[in-house]
């Protein structure tokens, strides 16, 4: 039950906002009022808001009740800032706008636009964003600007204070001001006269004073994104400019950010790389300094990484051998460089090497230009982080904080951080950072769940911000002030710049509403309280650190949990079962039936932005398989025993619906619940077809679903075989063989073994153990097998097998005409996007692939279940791909029925295309 200015809001506010936007069930406000921190608060209310409107009612209605209001993009803030327990509003996904200007010298940018999207959006025009966080394929533009968040290349010069160009700000009681705009200006200034004076009164009282001014110039030298932006009173003299600035870092404490324009950067073409040991650590911050004094060398990153760094990743695979024989001193420097030519690149490689030569490097520098050896060297740096998070105890969170300090000091800072380490007893604790900008990222393994464990890192923390300050750097360098370093702003800053800091608060926000706690807190503690308990809840998940990087390729994160809430609803029902708690457990399990469970498509692609490899799909299979009741299971095994005549069934359905469809018509028939108008007519397949002979031979097998509902992809599939010079073979009964997807998708997994079984026995007869390659029609289907098999087939999907038998032995010529392709969850997730790229390049001058369609979120059956996982999946397809007129390819068929559904151009297998183009 709400408490009375919270039902009265949220009566009015589903008035105005569509209450499938609204939240307060407990499992809802807990999964999604969770983010990256180690903090937590429920917060009573979650409105996920879709447009700017949403934002100024809530704002306006907020303001009316006197409620707190917290605002979140993508939840990958680590310092506490986007945390809330009173109401939270989160930025949906369809918020996410991007325009260009006609000289692309500008981007204007909606709050939920991913960082990696705006990128791939300027790429084209040898351009980018300035800040370029660790979490860009997933970090939203709201939140990048919102924390003015940087990363390893963007420096102080490139963040989002020095590219910003103009923004478009709502204020707490829902005034906007479009910084763009004169009308706007002149407008805001009639209405908000006095803000405007005081803001301008500000300016001159901190241009005034010599040594407060002379102090925010120092530390803006370096990154800081501790308490507010001051610099913005120092840099300059418009009003209109010092608002705007002010709001950059501002972690919604004074504003929403409805639109941000950045000056584009140029994205030069040209890099290369080199990972540079040195003796010890002392002599890398030399380096570092040479380097980033030199007014004769360019370099676009520098990233540390102390001994312990190195021993996290060295015995991970891929990593190079030698990482294991460097001694225990060792510290490396990971130097890149960057040049709109060859040329130019290669003499500011030398030009580095030259500047190094003094250095006491333990080998000779040398750089990289090819990529796929520099990008070995950025494997080692990107994986620190998760390397920590994924060794620590089951319980523990993994802490990464973020501190700076001036170049000169570098060197002897790090030295004392590495003895709090020891003095704390923070064995597993590592070093690396941005050392160019100063910047350290320190990660270490924190248990909040015993008080004598808080209060270590009460005592710890205490000495690293005494540390800090002493050497006059920043508590936050990147990460935000939040929650976690609140407390501490007042120390970093002074007791004249933090008077200041709340006079700005209490301009823009007279009643204390926005972001409550963040930033300014008078609480000492608040940084050891609200902590998150990581409850123990199964070993396929619990290494999750909840950094939310899963997100932004899940297809069902506009219309209900995403692989992090999941995690986070099941640590929550396990911790209730633990103590007994049955009633709320059960509570819990019921809200997340649909939420958790029927709308997961398993399509596991979280697992490939996972920095800890979690695959939330196996999971959801998992639970499924805890529901199977014995019913279900006597079912499963019919099915299983009996599959030839199951399918024979399904034929017979598809048969009536078609003849019903003939009848009645599309429109009604829309109206029957699991049918589309993009299901293919049943088809019979001749499982004894006779093909040419041939010393080249191809083993043959065609999935279920293409035997049943596959069109004409089994002639065409047989006829290209045979076109290319192959005796094609059908393995013996082929009516009754499946790879077993389709039974461990719902969790009937002793079904679906035994199913993978004998189509193996089947397989390796009609291969002669492995003596012929095998094709199969369906990339899941393929990708099922190679997981199930143990013996030595060779196994192909139709891009591989295209690329390696067909293409070699056919002549290709392309169509004169754009084509769309989809790789499917199993293509991406084998690794064969690229390759299905380079097939698709082969047969059409013109390859559209649509940038933010990941899987498709048919999932087998489940578009047939639940319509609403495909659609919300696929919601941006249909304009992606306009100037595309009839020529669409993937490999599944199910997957095809889906996209040919919401894009209304018929999708095929990318075998008809081979046909097609081939002689």
């Amino acid at each position: 039950m709400l408490e009375k200015n919270y039902q009265l809001f949220y009566d009015n506010i589903i008035k105005i906002i569509s209450d499938e936007f609204v939240f307060t069930q407990k499992l809802h406000l807990l999964a999604f009022g969770t983010d990256a921190s180690f903090y937590r608060l429920i917060p009573k209310i979650v409105i996920k808001a879709q447009n700017s409107e949403d934002v100024a009612n809530i704002l306006i209605l907020a303001t009316k009740y006197k409620l707190s209001v917290t605002f979140r993009a993508a939840g990958t803030s680590l310092s506490g800032q986007a945390i809330s327990d009173s109401i939270l509003v989160v930025t949906a996904r369809t918020f996410n706008n991007i325009r260009i200007s006609e000289d692309k010298s500008e981007v204007s940018l909606e709050p939920s636009v991913i960082g990696a999207d705006a990128n791939l959006f300027l790429a084209p025009y040898l351009k980018k964003i300035g800040p370029d966080p660790a979490s860009i394929n997933t970090a939203m533009i709201g939140g990048i600007a919102a924390n003015n968040a940087s990363g390893m290349c963007c420096g102080v010069a490139d963040n989002s204070y020095n590219t910003l160009s103009s923004m478009k700000i709502l204020f707490y009681d829902g005034t906007l001001l479009d910084t763009s705009s004169q009308k706007s200006k002149q407008e805001f200034s009639l209405s908000h006269k006095y803000f405007l004076q005081s803001l301008d009164a500000y300016a001159k009282e901190i241009k005034a004073d010599e040594v407060l001014k002379a102090k925010i110039i120092k530390k803006f030298k370096i990154k800081n994104t501790c308490g507010y932006s001051l610099n913005s009173f120092v840099d300059f003299d418009d009003v209109f400019e010092i608002l705007e600035h002010l709001i950059i870092g501002s972690e919604g404490t004074l504003a929403f950010i409805k639109e941000i324009t950045y000056k584009t950067v140029q994205d030069y073409p040209h890099k290369a790389s080199s990972l540079v040991f040195f003796e010890d650590i002392n002599e890398a911050c030399k380096a570092v300094a040479l380097l980033k004094l030199s007014s004769k060398v360019r370099v676009d990153a520098v990233e540390l990484m102390d001994r312990k760094a190195l021993s996290s990743v060295e015995n991970k695979k891929g990593m190079p051998s030698y990482l294991k024989t460097l001694h225990k001193d060792v510290a490396t420097l990971l130097i890149e460089t960057r040049a709109s030519n060859k040329e130019d690149l290669s003499a500011q490689i030398e030009s580095i090497k030259e500047l190094l030569k003094t250095a006491k490097t333990i080998q000779d520098i040398e750089f990289t230009d090819k990529e796929e050896e520099y990008s070995l060297f950025w494997k080692i740096r990107k994986g620190l982080f998760p390397a920590v998070g994924a060794a620590r105890e089951i319980g523990t969170t993994v802490i990464i904080e973020d501190v700076a300090f001036h170049i000169e000091h570098l060197a002897e800072a790090t030295l004392k951080l590495q003895n709090l380490f020891l003095k704390y007893n923070y064995d597993e604790a590592l070093i690396f950072g941005h050392a160019l900008d100063g910047n350290l990222h320190f990660v270490f393994t924190q248990n909040f769940s015993e008080k004598q464990e808080i209060d270590r890192y009460k005592k710890f923390m205490d000495e690293v911000v005494e540390l800090v300050v002493s050497y006059d750097g920043s508590l936050k360098a990147e990460h935000g002030t939040g929650r976690n370093m609140s407390p501490f702003v007042e120390l970093e800053w002074g007791v004249e710049a933090y008077a200041m800091m709340k006079k700005i608060k209490k301009l823009f926000d007279p009643l204390n509403i926005l972001n409550k706690g963040v930033i300014i807190n008078d609480d000492s503690e608040a940084h050891i309280k609200n902590l998150k308990p990581m409850p123990q809840t199964h070993e396929l998940v619990d290494k999750c650190i909840e950094c939310g990087f899963c997100e932004s390729v899940c297809p069902s994160n506009v219309i209900t949990f995403t692989p992090r809430q999941r995690i986070v609803s099941n640590r929550e029902i396990s911790a209730f079962k633990r103590v007994n708690k049955r009633d709320e457990a059960l509570e819990l399990e019921k809200e997340y039936q649909y939420a958790g469970l029927d709308t997961c498509a398993t399509c596991s692609l979280c697992s490939t932005l996972c920095p800890v490899d979690i695959d939330t799909g196996a999971f959801t299979k998992y639970l499924r398989e805890k529901q199977i009741t014995s019913f279900d299971n006597k079912m499963a095994n019919l099915i299983t025993n009996n599959f030839s005549t199951t399918l024979k069934f399904m034929k017979v359905g598809l048969m009536a619906a078609d003849v019903i469809h003939s009848i009645i018509g599309t429109n009604l028939m829309r109206k029957i619940p699991k049918w589309l108008p993009t299901l293919s007519k049943p088809i019979s397949i001749d499982a004894n077809r006779p093909s040419i002979k041939s010393q080249n031979k191809v083993v043959y097998f065609p999935s279920c679903v293409s035997r049943t509902m596959g069109d004409t992809l089994f002639d065409v599939t047989f006829s290209l075989l045979e076109k290319a010079g192959y005796e094609v073979i059908l393995p013996k009964n082929l009516e009754n063989l499946c790879c077993g997807m389709p039974f461990s998708s719902k969790g009937f997994s002793s079904q679906a073994k035994m199913k993978a079984r004998e189509l193996e026995n089947s397989l390796k007869i009609a291969t002669k153990d492995g003596e012929y390659p095998l094709l199969c029609d369906t990339s899941p289907c393929t990708k099922k097998m190679i997981e199930s098999f143990k013996g030595n087939l060779k196994l192909y999907e139709p891009i591989e097998f295209s690329l390696e038998f067909l293409v070699p032995k056919l002549k290709i010529t392309k169509v004169d005409e754009p084509i769309v392709i989809h790789s499917t969850c199993s293509t991406r997730k084998m690794g064969l996007h690229s390759k299905f790229i380079e097939l698709a390049k082969l047969c059409s001058n013109e390859v559209i692939i649509p940038k933010d369609i990941k899987c498709c979120g048919f999932a087998g059956d489940r578009g047939f279940n639940f319509p609403e996982l495909n659609k919300s999946a696929l919601r941006t397809l249909k304009e992606q791909i306009s100037q595309a007129t009839k020529l669409a390819y993937s490999t599944s068929k199910t997957c095809e029925i889906g996209l040919s559904e919401h894009s209304e151009i018929d999708y095929n297998s990318i075998l008809y295309l081979v046909h097609r183009c081939s002689k």
